[in-house]
C-alpha cells in the first residue's frame, strides 16, 4: 500500500482544503460529462430529428437545459458552500432523511456508473491487445484501484490529474472535429445502411425522445457543485465553474455533431450505431479502429477520475453530519476524504466484479431527473423559509427560470414513465426504500 494511503488521518471533523479554482471547476464538469456517449448518441438523435438543423437544435436545447440547472444550483451551492452537492441541498431544505435518501441514490448510481465505465475501459484495452481478453475484468478492477490511489494522494493531485485529463480529452475531440471539417469526404455508403431506419416517432414525440438521449449525454453537468467547500472564494468560483463548464460541454457537443455532419450524409449518420467510427473509417481507413479505441480510452480516463473526485464527497458529507459512520468524514494530510474514497472505490470494485449494477444504470436517467425535481423544489422551499439568508448568487429570472425547469423535469418523468414503466417505478421506490438503512446508520453513528 502506498505511503499516501497510510498517511495519518486528521480528526473526522477536519475541513477539506479550499484550494480549487474555476479552471478545476470547468475541468471536472467536462470530465464528468463528456464520455463515450457522444461517440454513439448522435446517430440515434439524427434518426429522430431528420434534418441537420434540428439535430444541432436538440443538442443546443440540451445545453440550455443544463444552463437552467446550473442557474439554480449556483444559488444553492453559494448559499450552502459545503462538499456533497445534492445531499447538502436536500438536507438543508427537507431535513435529515430526505438528504440521506437523495444522497444515497446519487452515490449508488454514480458509483455503479464508474464501475460500468471501468468495464468499458477493460473491453477497449483488450480490443487493442487481444491477448489480454481473458483478463478484461481484471484490467477494469486495476483501473479502479489505480484511480483510488491517485486521488488518495490528495485533492491537489486529483485536481491536477483531472485538469490534465480534461485538457487531453478536449484536445482529442478538437482534433477529431478539425479532421472531419478538413476532410470534406462523404462516407462510403457500403459502411452503413443506405438510409436510416424509419422512426415510428414524429413531431413533438420524436423531439422528446431525442432530448432524452441528449440529456443523458449531459449528465454530470453539476459536478462542480460537489466541491463548493473546497473552492477558493466559492461565492464567485462556484457559479463561474458551473456556467463555464456547461458552456464548454455544449460547445464540444455541437462541434462534434458539426464535424460528423461534415463527413457523414444525414441518412448515413442516422443509420449509424457508432457514427464516430464510421467517420474515422471514411477519413483514415484501416487505422480507424485503433484511433477510435484510443479516443474512447482518453474519454474514459477523464470521466472515471472525475467520478473518484466527485462521488466520495457525498459520503464524506453524510459522515460529517452523523447520517453515516463518522469515520467516513476523515480527511488525510493531502486533503482527500480518504475513508469516503476507499468506501467508494470498494463499492465500485464490487459492482465491477459482480455485474449487479447494470439494472441501476438502466434507471439512472430517471432517478437523476427525480433528484433534480427535488432540488428545484428545494430552491423554492429555501427562498420561502429563509428569505433573509445571504445568497451570494441569486437565480436569474426567478421564479420563472426554475419554474420552467421544474415543468420540463415533470414532463420528462411522465414521458419516462410511459416509455420505461418498470425502471421508473424502481427509481421512485428507491427513495422510500432507503428509510430502514437511514434509521440503522443513524442509530449506529
Amino acid at each position: 500500500m502506498s505511503r499516501s494511503l497510510s498517511t495519518p488521518l486528521s480528526p473526522p471533523s477536519a475541513a477539506l482544503r479550499p484550494i480549487l479554482g474555476v479552471t478545476f471547476g470547468i475541468a471536472v464538469t467536462v470530465g464528468s460529462t463528456v464520455g463515450v456517449g457522444i461517440l454513439r448518441t448522435p446517430g440515434s438523435v439524427a434518426a429522430l430529428m431528420g434534418t441537420p438543423v434540428l439535430v444541432l437544435l436538440v443538442w443546443l436545447c440540451g445545453g440550455c437545459y443544463a444552463l437552467l440547472g446550473a442557474n439554480y444550483t449556483a444559488e444553492l451551492a453559494t448559499m450552502s458552500p459545503k462538499a456533497g452537492g445534492p445531499y447538502v441541498f436536500a438536507h438543508r431544505a427537507y431535513g435529515e432523511f430526505a438528504g440521506f435518501a437523495i444522497g444515497l441514490c446519487d452515490w449508488v448510481l454514480n458509483t455503479a456508473a464508474i464501475a460500468f465505465l471501468a468495464i468499458a475501459f477493460g473491453e477497449y484495452i483488450t480490443r487493442l491487445v487481444p491477448s489480454m481478453a481473458p483478463y478484461s475484468r481484471l484490467v477494469s478492477i486495476g483501473v479502479l484501484i489505480a484511480f483510488t490511489i491517485v486521488n488518495a494522494r490528495g485533492t491537489r493531485t486529483g485536481s491536477h490529474t483531472q485538469q490534465a485529463a480534461s485538457l487531453v480529452k478536449a484536445s482529442a475531440l478538437a482534433a477529431f472535429v478539425v479532421a472531419c471539417l478538413a476532410s470534406g469526404r462523404a462516407i462510403d455508403a457500403r459502411h452503413v445502411a443506405a438510409a436510416a431506419p424509419a422512426s415510428s416517432a414524429e413531431g413533438p414525440v420524436a423531439f422528446v425522445l431525442a432530448l432524452q438521449l441528449v440529456l443523458g449525454a449531459y449528465g454530470g453537468w453539476n459536478a462542480a457543485a460537489y466541491f463548493a467547500e473546497e473552492q477558493a472564494a466559492p461565492a464567485q468560483t462556484a457559479p463561474r465553474s458551473l456556467f463555464w463548464g456547461v458552456l464548454a460541454v455544449t460547445a464540444v457537443y455541437v462541434l462534434v455533431n458539426i464535424g460528423l455532419l461534415a463527413v457523414l450524409p444525414l441518412p448515413a449518420l442516422a443509420a449509424s450505431t457508432l457514427p464516430a467510427s464510421d467517420a474515422m473509417h471514411a477519413m483514415f481507413g484501416e487505422l480507424a479502429g485503433m484511433l477510435l479505441m484510443l479516443l474512447s480510452l482518453v474519454l474514459l480516463v477523464s470521466i472515471i477520475n472525475a467520478g473518484f473526485l466527485t462521488i466520495p464527497r457525498t459520503v464524506f458529507a453524510a459522515g460529517r453530519d452523523g447520517l453515516a459512520p463518522r469515520r467516513l468524514a476523515a480527511v488525510n494530510n493531502g486533503g482527500a476524504p480518504i475513508a469516503a474514497l476507499l468506501v467508494t472505490g470498494a463499492a465500485a470494485i464490487f459492482f465491477c466484479a459482480t455485474g449487479t449494477f447494470e439494472q441501476l444504470l438502466a434507471f439512472y436517467a430517471t432517478t437523476g431527473i427525480i433528484v433534480d425535481i427535488a432540488l428545484v423544489v428545494a430552491l423554492f422551499v429555501l427562498r420561502r423559509r429563509e428569505p433573509t439568508v445571504s445568497r451570494p448568487f441569486k437565480v436569474w429570472g426567478y421564479p420563472y427560470a426554475p419554474l420552467a425547469l421544474l415543468v420540463i423535469d415533470v414532463m420528462l418523468v411522465v414521458s419516462f414513465a410511459f416509455a420505461d414503466t418498470a425502471n421508473t417505478i424502481l427509481a421512485a421506490m428507491l427513495l422510500p426504500a432507503s428509510y430502514p438503512l437511514y434509521l440503522l446508520l443513524k442509530a449506529r453513528s
